[in-house]
């Protein structure tokens, strides 16, 4: 790490939260999950099959009662509360594991596992339960005549979307990710980049190094092993993110 620094950008991905238990959805013989990636994470896969679709993330989404941010999720969220530059985390994890260690400033690009995104109107709310829910049945008012109906298309909350159309907040294959326009803003403007727990082979997160690095800015790798895009950075660590992560933020704050 060189020179004064006045912004970061954070880019974190699956190896991360590998550390808490979570497995990474891509295992080394390219399923996710057991699941092959065009039978569970492609907008063709739920509209040819949308049980099959729900399960996997709803399994998914279950799965975060059992887990706990480690050390480096932890780390992270110091370096958000007391480092007073510019910051900007962007994870490509759809777990939250970043919020619970109470990280802030904080982006997720490719969506989250307790989030619902409605195809329809492309409104967003908090999920925890399985997708999509009960339908819910009619009912008529007792104090209207007949003209008054409640449908089940409505949500409790008022809201435009039929719970019918409620899917995953998930960015799938083909889809573009989250506030890339943001992302793009930031890394322009960065003095360093790091990226922790990545593989570097999934664009246009992979891409993020070259970007920063055509700004002007010192690029960090964290990872347990090289990645991909090793080889693209100024300085790469190898060994676990629950040791690497707090060595390095600490050398940020005491800098």
């Amino acid at each position: 790490m060189r020179g004064a620094l006045d912004s970061i950008v954070i880019l974190t991905g699956a190896g991360i939260s590998a550390e808490s238990g979570l497995a990474t959805f891509r295992g080394p013989d390219g399923l996710w999950e057991g699941q092959r990636v065009e039978d569970v994470c492609t907008p063709q896969a739920l509209a040819r099959d949308p049980e099959l679709v729900h399960r996997f993330y709803d399994e998914r989404r279950a799965k975060l009662a059992e887990v706990e941010p480690n050390a480096a999720h932890r780390a992270l969220a110091r370096l958000d509360a007391e480092w007073p530059g510019e910051l900007l985390i962007v994870t490509q994890n759809v777990d939250d594991l970043h919020e619970r260690a109470g990280a802030r400033r904080l982006l997720h690009m490719h969506g989250e596992l307790r989030s619902a995104l409605c195809a329809r109107c492309g409104a967003r709310r908090a999920w925890d339960g399985p997708l999509p829910p009960p339908a819910r049945v009619e009912r008529r008012s007792e104090t209207l005549s007949g003209a008054s109906r409640v449908s089940a298309s409505l949500g409790t909350d008022g809201a435009c979307c039929e719970h019918a159309a409620l899917r995953p907040d998930i960015v799938f294959f083909g889809e573009m990710p989250y506030q890339m326009e943001r992302i793009d803003a930031a890394l322009a403007r960065a003095d360093l980049f790091v990226s922790i727990g990545t593989s570097g082979a999934v664009y246009p997160a992979a891409g993020f190094v070259q970007q920063a690095r055509h700004h002007g800015a010192w690029t960090l790798e964290l990872n347990l092993e090289p990645s991909a895009g090793s080889f693209l950075f100024s300085e790469t660590r190898q060994g676990p993110a629950t040791e690497l992560v707090p060595a390095w933020v600490q050398e940020v704050l005491a800098a």
